[in-house]
């Protein structure tokens, strides 16, 4: 009996807040799951069969986030949910159980098992453990294309034989194979065609116990498969115990036939010597025997080195000596042609953006219109919102395609390959070296990104953590400060590039910061070890630069703009409010710059800095034009002519190399922005951890620009 009571008096018990509902616009609407290994071609598959008819959201009571789109074929209605990516469903993850739970207690008319063609002994776990779970099931062989080119031959006939599920072969990419899957899936869910019921043998002494108690769980259990039921209970999975009693509305540890067949059970393989540890080898070990068998009888292979040449790359781009030299050499090659293509897009949308405005002035006096009318809506709202897109959208529309491009090579897990051993070093979690990657473009995208940790300590430390890499709001003031006091304001070959480097430099600083406070925090606030977690290094593969550019511009650039338009244009107004009103012979900003002076100085900023930041907070692409309104007094934004020009302006305002490296360290390091700061209070669910994400780079940032500056006063002096 002991046995039990730890199941049931286990802290790892969750409580689910709801069910997992599927919301239908019609009661004949057939629910189908799709599910895989993360890499597969999943999410292109769920897309071609929905196209636009989709839309996102958060399993209830998770952070976890679904996909949910609607298909019709042969006069059929389908829900498509496309559950986790995982390569399992032993529940050691949220994505893990979510994956699971829905499969056994959403009610799918059928699963869609996906599985890559190039390593398709691997994906066979995933799908031996769903077949043990559910019938109605289809196994999807993804990525046939690949497998071809490489020479890898699958008889599919004669693993439906084999698996005793339907099996059916398609590249997605080019919708080859998808209409066979969707009649596999009417011919499950309508037809009701009758599947063989897949059953894995195991040890003797482990299927003499699941003798001993199936009998009773099939007897009191309607509705699961009462095989693989009993074979959870031996195991002693506290999760799926727990997702029973909420789902099936019954407590199975008060039901006196079960718990005592349970107790025969596990006395027999105690008297066996198989304790849980044992028992759980036992079961994954003959997952992976079966896997293997299944494979070597359906997949041959033309030519044994067909991964030869990912290997070759693979030892370069991963390798200790070479993988860190090359990636931050990838890094300042992006950001170079980032810089070099983003002026002249720049300048062109800004003169059009000047010219609508002239046809604005002109409207305005035309009707007459109040100054203050006038001034609020041109000079503020449309001058800040025509500032901030002609700044972000063209090196977004350039950095977010290169960024796709690399994800649809490959190449991202090989960054969280190389970064994986830095960030255990600090005891916090490899994956997080991708969410840093994604701050790059937007930092409350990064902290979205997060929700791949698994580990809620290790999770909260990259939310923490991920405003040490700058986001695209934060590029303009970071490359225009570089260029104009560390490279020199003329434009060329040579100087862009060593802008570029001097930008991947502060990059490198943002992510030494980023693991130094991970430290921190693992052996203060956040104690603990750091986890172990399953890389999956894909195979390389050609992009589709058509879907890579469609898929940049509209899911990241457009979205970020859209947003940081959003929050800039009601700043633009309260910009020109304060440089416009007066309160004796100054406006309230120079009221505001001269109160925060002192304390600014002693890090090495002004007021008018420091205030920038502030009012920066919403969007942080508006620091800058902030600083320049500022200084000219002009009482709205404004666009200087060169960098030359900007330079002798911020010189005449008492800027030296001090300053720039100050504003440099403190846009590296200072509270994230207003967008960021919701996404952090959304993720954590805590006003105390939302404040320490403010705290600890401010600080930080305030700190280190304090010792620059004493220090250069103290040895220039």
């Amino acid at each position: 009996m002991s046995a039990i009571k730890q199941i049931k008096k286990s802290d790892e018990l969750n409580s689910y807040q709801e069910q997992f509902i599927i919301e239908k616009t019609d009661s004949d609407e057939i629910v189908v799951a799709i599910a895989g290994n993360p890499n597969v071609g999943k999410s292109t598959i769920f897309n071609s069969l929905t196209g636009l008819n989709q839309h996102t959201g958060n399993w209830p009571g998770k952070t976890v986030s679904n996909a949910r789109g609607k298909f019709v074929h042969k006069n059929k209605s389908y829900i498509l949910v496309d559950i986790p990516g995982t390569y399992s469903l032993m529940a050691s993850s949220v994505e893990e159980e979510i994956a699971r739970d829905f499969i056994c207690f959403g009610n799918p008319g059928a699963t869609i098992i996906v599985a890559d063609a190039t390593c398709l002994e691997r994906n066979l776990n995933l799908v031996l453990q769903v077949l043990e779970m559910t019938e109605k099931s289809i196994v999807c062989v993804n990525l046939m294309d690949e497998a071809k080119r490489k020479k890898i031959n699958i008889d599919v006939k004669g693993l439906s034989k084999l698996l005793g599920v339907p099996v059916v072969g398609t590249c997605a990419k080019n919708r080859k194979g998808l209409v066979d899957l969707l009649d596999q899936i009417h011919n499950i869910t309508v037809e009701n065609q009758k599947t063989n019921t897949f059953i894995l043998k195991y040890d003797n002494s482990i299927e003499e116990a699941i003798k001993i108690l199936e009998p009773a769980v099939h007897k009191n259990l309607v509705g699961l498969n009462s095989r693989w039921v009993t074979i959870k209970l031996l195991d002693g999975d506290v999760r799926l115990i727990n997702s029973i009693n909420k789902y099936c509305n019954i407590d199975i540890l008060e039901n006196k036939e079960i718990v005592s067949k349970l107790q025969s059970a596990r006395e027999y393989l105690n008297k066996m010597g198989i304790d849980n540890v044992l028992l759980r080898d036992k079961i994954v070990s003959r997952i992976v025997c079966k896997a293997e068998e299944i494979s070597h009888r359906v997949v041959y292979y033309e030519n044994e080195n067909y991964n030869l040449r990912d290997r070759r790359i693979d030892r370069l781009l991963t390798s200790k000596t070479f993988g860190i030299p090359i990636m931050l050499l990838l890094l300042s090659f992006v950001f170079w042609v980032t810089l070099a293509g983003a002026n002249y897009p720049s300048e062109l949308i800004f003169n059009g953006f000047s010219w609508v405005e002239g046809k604005l002035d002109s409207f305005f006096i035309y009707l007459n219109a109040p100054w203050w009318l006038h001034g609020v809506l041109v000079k503020g709202l449309f001058k800040t919102v025509s500032w901030v897109v002609s700044v972000m959208l063209p090196p977004m529309a350039i950095f977010f395609p290169f960024f796709s491009l690399l994800e649809d090579l490959g190449y991202l897990p090989r960054v969280a390959f190389n970064m994986d051993n830095f960030f255990k070093k600090v005891c916090a979690h490899g994956k997080q070296a991708l969410t840093m990657c994604m701050g790059f473009g937007c930092n409350a995208v990064g902290v979205t990104g997060c929700r791949i940790i698994d580990s809620p300590r290790e999770r909260l430390i990259a939310i923490l953590t991920n405003n040490f890499v700058p986001c695209n709001g934060r590029f303009p003031t970071l490359i225009a400060i570089i260029s104009i006091f560390f490279v020199g304001a003329q434009a060329g070959f040579f100087s862009s590039i060593i802008s570029a480097l001097l930008l991947t430099s502060v990059i490198v600083l943002g992510v030494i910061t980023t693991l130094a406070v991970s430290k921190l925090l693992s052996r203060t606030l956040l104690k603990g070890l750091p986890s172990s977690f399953t890389l999956e290094l894909p195979p390389y593969r050609k992009p589709q630069i058509a879907k890579v550019i469609t898929r940049s511009l509209m899911d990241r650039t457009i979205f970020v703009l859209g947003r940081a338009v959003a929050v800039a244009a009601p700043v633009g107004i309260l910009i020109w409010l304060l440089t416009n009103i007066y309160i004796g012979e100054l406006s309230i900003l120079a009221h505001c710059a001269g109160f925060l002076d002192p304390f600014a100085r002693l890090v090495g900023l002004d007021g008018v800095i420091l205030l920038a930041f502030i009012l920066g907070f919403p969007a942080n692409e508006i620091v800058l034009p902030i600083i320049i309104m500022s200084y000219m007094s002009g009482g709205s934004l404004l666009q200087l002519d060169d960098l030359f020009q900007l330079k002798e302006l911020l010189v005449a305002n008492g800027w030296t190399w001090i300053t720039a490296v100050c504003v440099i360290i403190f846009s590296l390091m200072h509270w994230p922005c207003g967008t960021t700061v919701l996404t952090i209070k959304k993720e954590t669910r805590s006003m105390k951890w939302t404040l320490a994400s403010i705290l600890i780079p401010t600080i930080l940032g305030l700190s280190l620009c304090f010792i620059i500056t004493t220090v250069s006063r103290i040895f220039i002096n």
